[in-house]
């Protein structure tokens, strides 16, 4: 059993990188470097070796923040987060499921770099405020600041509806049915009627380049005659999603449902982001 802190809080440190930046593989290049300056330091002076990793990886990941900034400018089509397999319970914590959802993801993409991270290192992992403004080089006034503004953000635009996820594994069940079988109607059925479909193809596989909005076009873009479709339940950010292939092409789907009906569709096609879909992912706090 290794003693090292870094490898006891690895999977702590990649989930911080993750739900800031969005992207696995990007998360783990910043776990990569938070390693190197963690090699580099006087390890006998650090007396909170967590609170001091969790500081390097957010400092990292803030940096990257630049530059993915400037990468998406350039992204073709609409950019989604990469979704993740996980386990169904991910150690029993509700509370962290609900944070690394595809739609929680998508609503932290409309916050500020500072703002994201300090919303998440407070309201996800609990850090005191005095230890964020030591990572992000603000006072400790100005992070309470921040954190209320970015609560309040995320607040408006989150769903105020928990749906429970054997209600939601019924929904996305009934659609894969209708999918496979190309049951038009069936589709509609499990569509509510302003559902709207979001696509990343990233440029490299067709993808609807904007959003899809209505149930009617919706269905009618996914079920066409002749085609070869798969489609498996899997468990995507915490939550029920799917696998679905489609003439050979492969993309992770994750649902947002109300009602009983689907009202939002996130499908990854970007191969680049679907090099996790084989293997489990451990997200933890």
């Amino acid at each position: 059993m290794t003693k090292d802190p870094f490898i006891i809080h690895r999977s702590l440190l990649f989930t911080v990188a993750y739900e800031m930046l969005g992207s696995a593989a990007d998360a783990e290049d910043v776990v990569q470097e938070a390693w190197l300056r963690w090699s580099n330091a006087d390890q006998t002076q650090v007396h909170d070796p967590r609170a001091y990793l969790v500081r390097t990886v957010t400092r990292v990941a803030l940096n990257h923040m630049r530059t993915l900034s400037r990468r998406r400018e350039e992204y073709v089509g609409e950019w989604l987060p990469e979704p993740l397999l996980t386990s169904a319970d991910m150690g029993g914590d509700f509370e962290l499921k609900q944070n690394v959802s595809m739609a929680m993801l998508i609503v932290l993409e409309t916050l500020g770099p500072t703002e994201r991270a300090v919303f998440i290192l407070h309201d996800v992992f609990g850090m005191p405020h005095g230890e964020i403004a030591e990572a992000i080089g603000k006072s400790v006034a100005a992070v309470r600041q921040i954190a209320s503004r970015a609560r309040q953000h995320v607040a408006a635009r989150q769903s105020r509806k928990q749906v429970s996820q054997t209600e939601q594994r019924a929904v996305v069940e009934r659609f894969l049915s209708a999918l496979q079988t190309g049951q038009l109607q069936q589709l509609m059925e499990v569509l509510a009627p302003d559902v709207v479909l979001t696509a990343d193809g990233g440029g490299l596989v067709p993808a609807a380049k904007a959003p899809v909005h209505g149930a009617a076009r919706i269905a009618g873009l996914l079920v066409q005659p002749n085609r070869q479709v798969s489609a498996t339940c899997v468990w995507l950010n915490g939550e029920p999603g799917a696998r679905i292939d489609i003439d050979g092409a492969t993309a992770a789907v994750s649902f947002e449902v109300k009602d009983g009906l689907i009202t939002r569709i996130y499908a990854v096609a970007n191969p680049r982001k679907l090099t996790r879909l084989d293997r489990l992912v451990e997200l933890c706090r």
